[in-house]
């Protein structure tokens, strides 16, 4: 009979949803194993061939795990708020709850249809009023602890998506999303103080299993470093204080730059005599996303203020002040202080502007050469008073010391990780559940009005001027304060696409509870997350998120424990056959359905699993994924070889075991191609020595996690009555995975002319011995003297006749 996907896939599905066979119990004596998977955005374009590759390798060990006795949970979700969804119903004046409705659907096909064993009871969606209310909640005890606050500041503006985007959003210097022009706008935001547990998101990586360079980008994000704060004086008596990690060197700073954003410009407007040329600068630099600001390559630009100046707090010489874009006012103090001969974008700085360049740290003649030496602890200070002599390794306490002592400095950690920007002036997203009243300031909305519901809307379209469309809606903006009774106006914008998705891991685990977001027995059985994957993408923002969010709601006892997931792996992307990144523009995105209804979900399966390493890109192969049918079409038709035997026959004993360990091992460290590699080994056996029941089912119950379907229905061709998909895994004897015997060839001149097999540890002459035994040995050397006897052990006997 020949292989029918089509009718094969169909029926076991229907058949696991029938029997609810991936449903994870909450109150369970098993051992618990969590399996979680980025759930994805549920765009109008459905599934895409990259998912999979994730999804899949994550089931293989979920499908293991439970073959083995675990109680499961690997669960699915939508990540349903955002951009993308509001643009479409924008555009085709749909409302984005339809257009979400549709999209989902159309996803859950699609993740269905490729057999994953998802627990479906447990969905759960980022927009559903029951989900974004204990998201809400989150938010209310991050206001109460001081950790949620309204700040006026300089932002991100995407002029296409017309809304606040956070740092981590703006790559390369545009939206991460659109692509679009970012600049910079003044406005009133909803911040959230992930600073405050930089150096916990930090030193918390020692105790998770991170792939190495998730943890890398993490700490280079997060930015810690050690310095010192120095207070400069102005000649108008005010003080501007800098951050600098090389505080050692504050002899050879030779002017200051403050960023256009800085507010003592305005203060000094009117001792400013190029006041106008310093405010066109700004608006300038305003156009400017801070990408293109720090960008190091690029032209170095600035206004010297004139009619203020600096003074150096360690030799009392006036400095002059630049304005200057490459410095930001979010990062830092929005001042820094140029040591031009140590450092390349001060020395080129100032040779454009004429500064003065005095060596600190000796570099010889070569002044810029010093640049390098100063980064070297081993560098020796001059021209610095009392630092002279010293290596930079010591004059830096030692500077920090002389800064306390004078009352001008002190030491300093500083982190590159900014506040995370919560506000977005869009509709389609999770209402801030804060009322304004001018008597009382921002007050929390009370929890037993949670949910705040979002209301419909008759526009979508945002506001020239940065309001969200929820401000047009007087309605529902006017409301009364929970604490005095007065007029009062509700937050219009709404929470980002993060929100929803920095603690969804967590409502997985008790989805239906309408109490809490989960409660305490079923975060105690399942916290944390066993392993997690995803994409490398989100390694500086979904991932950084979570983990704060999870920190918090540790602190505060919702939780149980102080890290989130215990493990973190991340895949790399399916490219088209040309090798580039799978897009609509570049005409090669691969349509998963296609290839599920052309060659089914299990050569899908297998196929990008078999494509290569799975931390690494790899482009799409038709001819590859040919292969994989085929190699599925042989496992269905050696059904019809299996000879009976309840046991593993002797010439296959090594190779089961051997497989059976190998499969398992490579399963665990998400090796499937050579788990897939083994397997077909073995087959190819199989089909050259002949196969019995026993080492068929083996087979496949091995094969079943990476091709279920088909290993499903070949199960119950056999006569089992049970699912393949919870038998027990097959175990393995480590003694029985090495080979007792070796064949060895017998070569009489060189010339072969039979094997023999010896035990493993058979000394030479017992190879000889077995070797001249042989019926075809005698018959060469018949008649002739043997003059040498050669033994290579483990592969060939050679005797040498004449």
């Amino acid at each position: 009979m020949k292989y029918d996907h089509k009718q094969v896939e169909k029926k076991w599905q229907d058949i696991w949803d029938e029997k609810q066979c991936f449903h994870a119990e909450n109150d369970s004596d098993k051992e618990k194993f969590y399996a979680l998977v980025e759930f994805p955005y549920p765009s109008g374009q459905g599934l895409h061939v990259g998912h999979p590759r994730s999804y899949t390798a994550l089931d293989i060990v979920a499908r293991k795990k439970r073959m083995q006795g675990y109680n499961v949970l690997y669960p699915m979700g939508w990540d349903a708020f955002g951009l993308p969804t509001e643009n479409f119903a924008i555009k085709n004046h749909v409302h984005p709850a339809e257009v979400t409705k549709k999209n989902i659907a159309r996803f859950k096909s699609q993740l269905k249809s490729l057999g994953l064993s998802f627990d479906w009871s447990r969905e759960i969606n980022t927009t559903d009023p029951s989900y974004y209310k204990w998201t809400q909640w989150i938010f209310l005890q991050l206001f109460k602890k001081g950790l949620a606050y309204k700040k006026e500041m300089s932002v991100n503006w995407c002029t296409s998506c017309k809304c606040v985007l956070a740092n981590e959003e703006v790559v390369n210097g545009v939206c991460e999303r659109c692509g679009s022009e970012v600049v910079h706008k003044t406005k009133s935001q909803w911040m959230l103080a992930i600073t405050k547990y930089a150096q916990r998101l930090i030193d918390d990586l020692d105790d998770v299993d991170y792939i190495e360079r998730v943890k890398i980008q993490q700490r280079n994000w997060i930015g810690r470093s050690t310095g010192a704060e120095v207070d400069f004086k102005t000649t108008e008596g005010d003080t501007l204080t800098v951050y600098t990690t090389r505080p050692d060197t504050l002899f050879g700073a030779t002017y200051m730059v403050i960023s256009p954003e800085h507010p003592m410009i305005e203060q000094w407007a009117d001792k400013l005599n190029n006041i106008e040329d310093v405010r066109a600068y700004r608006e300038e630099a305003a156009r400017k996303s801070d990408f293109e600001r720090t960008e190091l390559n690029k032209d170095k630009t600035g206004v010297k203020l004139d009619g203020v100046a600096a003074i150096n707090p360690v030799n009392g010489k006036q400095i002059p002040i630049f304005v200057s874009d490459y410095v930001l006012m979010g990062y830092g103090t929005g001042a820094i202080m140029a040591v031009p001969a140590h450092d390349d974008r001060d020395w080129e700085f100032a040779k454009k502007f004429g500064c003065e360049i005095i060596e600190v740290v000796s570099g010889g003649e070569d002044v810029q050469k010093a640049a390098f030496t100063a980064k070297d602890e081993t560098g020796i200070l001059v021209n610095s008073d009392f630092l002279n002599g010293k290596t930079v390794k010591d004059a830096i306490p030692a500077m920090i010391e002389w800064l306390g002592e004078k009352g001008i400095g002190h030491a300093k950690v500083q982190y590159k990780l900014r506040d995370w920007v919560f506000s977005r002036q869009r509709y389609w997203g999770e209402p801030i559940p804060i009322v304004k009243c001018d008597k009382c300031g921002y007050v929390a909305l009370p929890e037993d009005q949670l949910p705040l519901e979002l209301p419909n809307v008759t526009s979508y379209e945002p506001t020239d001027n940065g309001e969200s469309p929820l401000a047009h809606m007087t309605d529902w903006v006017n409301t009364t304060c929970p604490c005095c009774g007065g007029p009062a106006k509700r937050e219009t914008d709404t929470m980002p696409q993060w929100a929803g998705s920095s603690w969804y891991f967590l409502r997985y685990m008790d989805p239906h509870n309408d109490k809490a977001l989960a409660s305490p027995e079923a975060l105690k059985y399942w916290s944390p997350v066993d392993w997690y994957n995803g994409g490398m993408e989100h390694t500086t923002l979904h991932l950084l998120y979570s983990r704060f969010w999870h920190k918090f709601l540790y602190d505060i006892g919702v939780v149980p424990t102080k890290e989130p997931y215990a493990k973190r792996t991340s895949h790399g992307m399916i490219l088209g056959e040309n090798g580039e990144k799978m897009s609509k523009s570049r005409g090669n995105v691969v349509n998963p359905d296609e290839i599920v209804d052309t060659y089914g979900a299990d050569t899908m399966r297998l196929y990008e699993m078999f494509i290569g390493d799975f931390e690494k890109a790899a482009p799409w192969s038709p001819k590859s994924i040919k292969g994989c049918r085929r190699f599925l079409e042989r496992v269905w038709a050696l059904a019809d070889k299996v000879q009976d035997g309840d046991t593993y026959s002797e010439q296959h004993e090594v190779l089961m075991n051997r497989t059976i360990k190998k499969v398992g091992e490579d399963a665990d460290n998400l090796k499937a191609n050579t788990a897939i590699a083994a397997l077909m080994t073995m087959l190819n056996e199989f089909y050259d020595k002949g196969v019995n029941k026993a080492e068929y089912k083996t087979f496949l119950a091995l094969l079943n996690p990476f091709a279920p379907h088909i290993t499903e229905e070949l199960w119950q061709q056999l006569g089992e009555t049970g699912l393949l998909s919870v038998a027990p895994w097959p175990t393995y004897d480590e003694a029985k995975t090495v080979e007792s015997t070796v064949e060895l060839a017998v070569q009489v001149n060189g010339k072969l002319k039979c094997t023999i097999k010896l035990a493993v540890d058979a000394d030479k002459q017992t190879a000889i011995d077995t070797a001249l035994a042989e019926e075809k040995v005698q018959h060469a050397i018949e008649g002739k003297q043997i003059v040498k006897q050669i033994v290579v052990p483990g592969k060939i006997v050679n005797l040498v006749v004449k």
